[in-house]
């Protein structure tokens, strides 16, 4: 991921992964959502990942970028099954500097492999400008 350069409007970051029957079943045990649709494998020997599993890829971009959130909004639009490469951009909003860091507001897309929406999100947090001198 490039971070070479100072958040700017526009500015768009994408990560993609796989989850499989262990992420869900570490999640489980870590979240307690032990659902059956969760532990127990539907006909196609897939489980359902948890929702908030799949928010940990636009987690994952904004830990790159050391985003701190000051809040996540999620809409959960179709379920997520292990096996399936999910893909998540998140997009920069609205960029303003302030004294020590930017006040920034992103929107996150994830797809699937049919490039079917399963999840938005709206990100509201800041980022240190010092992220990006040490990048440099």
């Amino acid at each position: 991921m490039d971070i070479s350069h100072p958040p700017a409007e526009g500015d768009e970051y994408t990560f993609a992964r796989t989850f499989d029957h262990e992420d869900v079943r570490e999640f489980g045990e870590l979240s307690g959502d032990q659902q059956p649709i969760h532990t127990e494998p539907d006909e196609l020997g897939r489980l359902t990942v948890q929702g908030l599993l799949t928010a940990t890829l636009p987690t994952k971009i904004g830990g790159d970028l050391r985003y701190i959130a000051r809040s996540m909004t999620f809409e959960f639009v179709e379920p997520v099954y292990t096996g399936e490469r999910i893909t998540c951009t998140v997009r920069l909003e609205s960029v303003a500097e302030r004294d020590g860091y930017y006040d920034v507001e992103s929107a996150a897309v994830c797809t699937d492999e049919d490039d079917e929406v399963v999840l938005r999100g709206e990100i509201d947090g800041l980022i240190p400008t010092d992220a990006f001198s040490e990048a440099t």
